[in-house]
């Protein structure tokens, strides 16, 4: 498998600045509204409805990540522009969620602060924050860089390593995002935006910020071959959402590479966007949940895939077989059958007759695909035996 950051796009470097590119486009846009930048979206419900014009006009999308938020939750959008898609969470998270919008463009900031108040007084509370950062960095709060910049310009070198120790200090003592904070991450057409060398340290992000359970809601423009060279170093290609986009089998395993797990193509537009030199562009919107890490335990739990497939492979190299008892450990235990799992729908649970509390719980060798004989999961003294040593069943291309 590539590496995450030579898995983007091509090899080829675009001969511009891309920041600043990206920058001045949307400064634009902020101004002055650019059709070109957004992919035609039908927006979930009727929450648009009590938006400023301002807002809906010169915020450019390509999905609809909002629909897939409950109530409750703190939610964390990235690149977040206008705030459209941030308002249109806080009436869907309640009084008692929170909306976190995050950008590096003063000028669209400027509109989604404006309003705040405004909208917290249509629907009855206050529950949205935007702050200034860069999405690959979102341990760096720009606000208290820019503060700290007014009182300290950068004039020599020496002012440039204080500046550096300063940016350290802030990210460790006052971050923007902390980790583990947020329940879902979402984002509109704004990942393919980021240089190539930064999309490994942005997913990155996307993992640290979310809560055990937590997930990311990802609308973006992916293409279905390698941008070409002439596409990467056309600076308005870039900032138009189409020299940046990701490979699509390519922005699956950037979410795979930074640890994701149930990692799901929720919708995909049959029809192209755009197509330039034969390579067709289109939006897509994944899911990706986080939590998989931890010790292995076994509770004497295990699982029984319902089908429809003879056999399924999970992120983690489980092998389960359609009907048969799969021995799992507690996390994988938990990962397959929550109520909010991606994977629930398709298995049937096991649970042991008499519960082990997770402090008696003794190691578990995932490694050790098995089958739990009914006898165990009754608690009678049975030893599990078969392995996938043991048996073909288990073995890719070989179940029952």
């Amino acid at each position: 498998m590539a590496n995450s950051q030579s898995s983007v796009n091509s090899s080829s470097i675009a001969n511009y600045n891309i920041e600043q590119t990206v920058l001045e486009r949307y400064q634009a846009g902020a101004k002055v509204q650019q059709p070109s930048l957004c992919c035609p979206t039908d927006y979930d419900g009727n929450y648009l409805t009590i938006l400023p014009q301002e807002i809906v006009e010169k915020d450019y999308g390509c999905g609809d990540p909002t629909r897939y938020v409950s109530e409750g939750e703190t939610v964390l959008d990235l690149g977040s522009g206008t705030g459209k898609n941030c308002y249109i969470l806080a009436q869907k998270v309640g009084a008692t969620g929170q909306i976190i919008g995050v950008d590096f463009n003063d000028e669209m900031l400027k509109i989604a602060r404006k309003y705040q108040q405004d909208i917290a007084d249509k629907i009855g509370y206050y529950n949205t924050k935007f702050v200034k950062g860069k999405i690959q960095d979102l341990t760096l709060d720009l606000d208290l860089v820019e503060t700290w910049l007014k009182e300290y310009p950068v004039n020599s070198i020496e002012r440039l390593s204080q500046l550096e120790t300063e940016c350290d200090r802030l990210r460790q003592q006052s971050p923007l995002i902390a980790d583990n904070s947020i329940d879902v991450v979402i984002s509109n057409c704004v990942l393919n935006l980021v240089r190539p060398q930064d999309k490994g340290l942005l997913f990155k992000e996307l993992y640290r910020v979310l809560k055990r359970g937590g997930r990311a809601v990802i609308s973006d423009i992916v293409c279905d071959e390698d941008p070409t060279p002439t596409i990467i170093n056309d600076p308005d290609l870039w900032s138009g959402c189409i020299a940046g986009a990701f490979r699509e089998d390519q922005f699956i395993k950037m979410f795979e590479n930074a640890g994701f797990y149930g990692i799901e193509i929720l919708k995909r537009e049959e029809t192209p966007w755009q197509v330039i030199d034969g390579i067709e562009f289109r939006s897509v919107t994944i899911r990706a949940y986080k939590g998989k890490d931890g010790p292995c335990l076994e509770r004497k739990q295990s699982i029984i895939y319902k089908g429809p497939w003879k056999q399924v492979q999970d992120d983690d190299g489980h092998i389960f077989c359609r009907g048969e008892r799969m021995a799992v450990c507690d996390k994988t235990y938990q990962i397959l059958t929550r109520c909010d799992s991606p994977y629930q729908t398709h298995i049937i649970p096991v649970p042991p007759y008499q519960e082990i509390p997770l402090e008696q719980a003794t190691e578990f060798s995932c490694k050790n695909k098995a089958i739990r004989h009914p006898k165990e999961t009754k608690g009678l003294d049975y030893k599990l035996t078969v392995t996938t040593q043991d048996i073909d069943c288990c073995s890719p291309g070989e179940c029952c």
